[in-house]
């Protein structure tokens, strides 16, 4: 009996001793091990966008006197800053911000808060003053936005005022996520022009962008997010969501407060309520946002900050591990909403 133990054991050893011997050793970054055990907690991404209005220098009155370039005023920016540590962002999409100091200067007050966002992008286009930004905890694998775009109405030829502002972020190994971020032109009136037909335009560049990005890798997760300046039924937004349940189209991630109010801009002197910021997803990113999770934040003090609320979505990251990845259709009624 003792002689067959001894034997078991020898065998069981040697059996080990292979497989130690054939198996090739794997190298895990330090990223690929904390990805590896993150808890059910860290699995979750927040992301923010949001219109920051006007965090940049431009002709301001200072106490009673107007300066060429004032930046935003410190009350404002501290409001801003307390709105961001309630919400607590991992990745920060943000419009209106003006130069790199502009950027750098909000960098450091969210660091101050605990808020560590070191990687970032800009994107911009014909207008000179005001520019999108991606903020993010993770890093930015790849970079593409689009500074230079130009449509037609008649004969004239303008650019796209703030460009697409286009960043893919690693949330972990083998997880990328690809913001685009836009603002399209303003609700305010151009002399001879068709300020809708202009942001007409503007959407047909981001959908023609869109349609590159998914018809060369449908498996791309896509969130197109910003200051659209439009209404839901609007053509502009209709034609960046395209034709719903095909591998290129894009879904409204429609958000509500805490009251269950979708407005997202107030127009003060209007007294004028409006939903003008969105966030569209594409099939491949649908089922990772954490939909009943995500909101408009709508604290009482929001316009001392800006006249936008921010929106915030969440991301699980870990769901393509616990579940098998799957061709994701629109469900009616989910959503879209009905045109």
């Amino acid at each position: 009996m003792k002689r067959f133990l001894f034997g078991s054991q020898w065998f069981l050893a040697s059996a080990w001793l292979w497989l130690f011997a054939t198996t090739p050793l794997s190298v895990y970054s330090q990223a690929d091990s904390a990805s590896a055990g993150f808890g059910e907690r860290n699995r979750i991404v927040t992301f923010c966008a949001y219109n920051l209005r006007n965090y940049l220098k431009i002709p301001r009155s200072v106490e009673g006197v107007i300066q060429e370039k004032a930046p935003k005023p410190d009350k404002e920016i501290a409001t801003l800053v307390e709105i961001l540590a309630s919400i607590q962002p991992d990745i920060l999409g943000v419009c209106e911000i003006g130069d790199t100091e502009d950027l750098a200067d909000l960098q450091a007050r969210l660091k101050a808060r605990d808020i560590d966002l070191p990687h970032s992008e800009m994107g911009h286009g014909g207008d000179p003053t005001r520019r999108l930004a991606l903020l993010s905890r993770f890093p930015i694998t790849s970079r593409n936005s689009q500074s230079d775009l130009r449509y037609h109405i008649g004969d004239v030829i303008l650019p796209m005022q703030r460009g697409i502002l286009d960043a893919t972020v690693a949330l972990r190994p083998n997880f990328e996520v690809r913001f685009l971020g836009v603002h399209f032109k303003s609700q305010r009136e151009v002399p001879g022009m068709d300020q809708k037909l202009m942001r007409r335009n503007e959407a047909h560049l981001l959908r023609r962008h869109i349609e590159s990005i998914l018809t060369a890798a449908p498996a791309t997760r896509l969130l197109a997010y910003g200051d659209f300046n439009e209404s839901k039924h609007e053509a502009a937004l209709v034609e960046i969501e395209g034709v719903p349940g095909t591998d290129v189209s894009m879904m409204d991630v429609r958000l509500r407060d805490s009251r269950g109010e979708t407005w997202t801009h107030f127009w003060d002197a209007a007294d004028h309520y409006s939903r003008l910021d969105y966030c569209f997803v594409n099939r491949a990113l649908q089922s990772d946002i954490k939909k009943p999770e995500s909101f408009v934040y709508d604290p009482p003090n929001f316009y001392d900050a800006s006249d936008h609320r921010p929106l915030v979505i969440k991301i699980d990251r870990g769901a393509a591990t616990s579940r098998a990845r799957k061709k994701v259709k629109a469900t009616p009624g989910e959503a879209e909403e009905p045109r």
